[in-house]
């Protein structure tokens, strides 16, 4: 009996083999690949033209899934709300998985994602408006704005919205019992991960991107990382604020140094290759066509013509105007342009200053000083000595008729007799002087 049993069982595992095959490990519920895209930079102009391709190429390979790895401190509430738009247009389903931290604008790109999975020690909030030196908005209006953009998102999660309204209102109250807190005015939202989960605002919590794949049931084996090229992180460097005001003090301080400072030197090299940087940027962040570039090259040539053609400035002004609007059009924001062309404008006007206070009499400044004088030597008079002439005898050089121009000890003088005409070669007696007016007489034999 017990051998018929043993046979039997070994029969059922052939059939099994056979028919059926070797067992394999279970494989993920949902197909497709999963595309993992870094946002861990500051959120600014750069990073909206990196997302833009990276969401394009997730379209294009048919990507069954989007994790965005969250680690950034904030950035411009505007390029943040261009990334919320690009996340809502797809029909690929997102995941936020915050790595870090997800500050202020960051939290609102998270917010936007279908699932959000925080890693342990990460955070999300703290995405009250701050101005460029950190300080808090107080328009009213754009806080109820920004405050209202916040609980959208969140609400169309299915998430409690007074929280997201927390984070980015300081002066309103926000009662937390879930976790034992309450947020009172003056003070601000930022959630732990446990706290995150607990409140809903995150809804799971994994230690690797790979775990939360897994989480969202796709498989690990068809994953592509984007990466930033060169050109890209480049562009991220160079349309940050601070270092976009930089290049353009740079630029206008260079430019305007080498119209003053003859000769085609340093100031010009950094200064056209300052511009030449913000221009690249802004281009590569896709915020700059080609007019943009058209106008800087219109207004350089513009400032270079001046230094060799006279135009009483008007070349310099065409060429000024020239680089202003193509430095306005470039850039993403007419507001945030202004601030630092603002800034640059007024440190280069400084620098400037002291250059040309330091090299006054070189350069520029020369066309505006007389540098020749009138010598004896050359043969002019002064003024003041031609009361001595009264008295002395010279010769005609030519005709006076009754004006002419008479020699009187080796010096050439214009002079005019009293109405009569007397022949060159004549001797000629000055009679009078007024101002510059010598008058003379023939001296008669």
């Amino acid at each position: 009996m017990r051998l018929r049993q043993i046979a039997a069982m070994l029969l059922l595992a052939l059939i099994t083999i056979v028919y059926i095959g070797p067992l394999k490990p279970a494989s993920a519920a949902n197909i497709g690949s999963v595309y993992v895209i870094p946002v861990d930079q500051q959120i600014e102009r750069g990073l909206t033209s990196f997302m833009v391709r990276g969401f394009n190429e997730a379209k294009q390979m048919e990507a069954g899934l989007i994790v965005l790895e969250i680690n950034t401190p904030g950035g411009l509430v505007d390029s943040a709300g261009e990334i919320a738009e690009l996340m809502q247009s797809t029909t690929i389903p997102i995941v936020a998985y915050i790595t870090g931290d997800a500050a202020s604008a960051g939290s609102y790109i998270a917010l936007n994602a279908d699932k959000i999975a925080m890693a342990r020690g990460s955070m999300i909030g703290a995405a009250y408006m701050a101005d460029m030196m950190g300080n808090p908005v107080e328009d009213a209006k754009m806080v109820s704005w920004w405050k209202s953009k916040m609980a959208s998102a969140a609400q169309a999660a299915g998430r409690d919205p007074k929280i997201a309204e927390g984070m980015a209102d300081l002066n309103i109250t926000v009662e937390m019992p879930e976790i034992g807190k309450t947020k009172s005015p003056g003070e601000i939202i930022s959630l732990t991960a446990e706290e995150a989960l607990t409140l809903g605002y995150a809804d799971t919590i994994a230690s690797s991107t790979e775990e939360v794949i897994t989480w969202m049931d796709y498989s690990t084996q068809d994953v592509f990382r984007m990466e930033q090229t060169f050109s890209e992180r480049l562009a991220s460097f160079l349309t940050h604020p601070g270092v976009m005001t930089l290049l353009l003090f740079i630029g206008i301080a260079g430019v305007l140094i080498e119209v003053i400072v003859p000769g085609f030197g340093v100031p010009g090299i950094l200064g056209v290759t300052a511009f030449v940087l913000y221009f690249f940027g802004n281009y590569v962040a896709g915020f700059a066509g080609w007019e943009t570039w058209l106008l800087f090259i219109i207004g350089i040539v513009m400032l270079a013509m001046e230094l060799f053609v006279p135009s009483f400035g008007i070349l310099g002004i065409i060429g000024s105007a020239s680089l202003i609007v193509g430095v306005v059009r470039a850039a993403y924001s007419t507001k945030h342009v202004a601030l630092s062309l603002g800034i640059a404008a007024a440190s280069a006007l400084v620098a400037v200053i002291v250059v040309a206070l330091v090299f006054k009499e070189r350069g520029i400044w020369r066309k505006f000083i007389l540098s020749d004088s009138l010598t004896k030597e050359q043969g002019y008079i002064p003024n003041e000595e031609r009361g001595t002439l009264v008295g002395q005898v010279g010769v005609s050089l030519t005709p006076l008729r009754p004006a002419g121009t008479m020699e009187l000890e080796g010096r050439r003088l214009d002079v005019v007799t009293l109405g009569g005409y007397v022949e060159a070669g004549k001797s000629v007696r000055v009679v009078h002087t007024d101002g510059t007016r010598i008058v003379v007489e023939e001296e008669k034999g």
